[in-house]
């Protein structure tokens, strides 16, 4: 969260919202999101963890969802995931915004 954090004006020149979503509580999230002095929101899947067992990365034995990062297009196409470590760096996240909206700009206008 950190590094998303430090890297937040990159993906806001992107046009890029950056959230984060865990199975902790909100008053938990909040917390952890003023001790780290994050900027972007933090979402609970706390109740149901319906989000993370959507997207596939919800663990039945741990009751938790695995580390991952997933690129949503404003469609609401998943277009680049990253799953386990990598997903702490946001290097790959950031470059699959920046392939989005070039390519985005190269399209002509209909």
């Amino acid at each position: 969260m950190k590094a998303y954090q430090a890297d937040i004006a990159k993906f806001e020149a992107n046009d890029t919202q950056v959230f984060g979503i865990s199975v902790d509580s909100s008053p938990a999230n909040a917390h952890f999101g003023k001790e780290l002095g994050l900027t972007f929101p933090l979402l609970s899947d706390f109740v149901h963890r319906q989000v993370v067992k959507d997207y596939g990365i919800y663990s039945e034995a741990g009751g938790y969802g695995t580390r991952a990062t997933f690129l949503v297009d404003k469609d609401g196409i998943i277009r680049h995931i990253e799953q386990g470590r990598t997903a702490i760096d946001p290097t790959g996240a950031y470059d699959a915004c920046n392939l989005l909206t070039h390519k985005k700009a190269e399209q002509p206008e209909q």
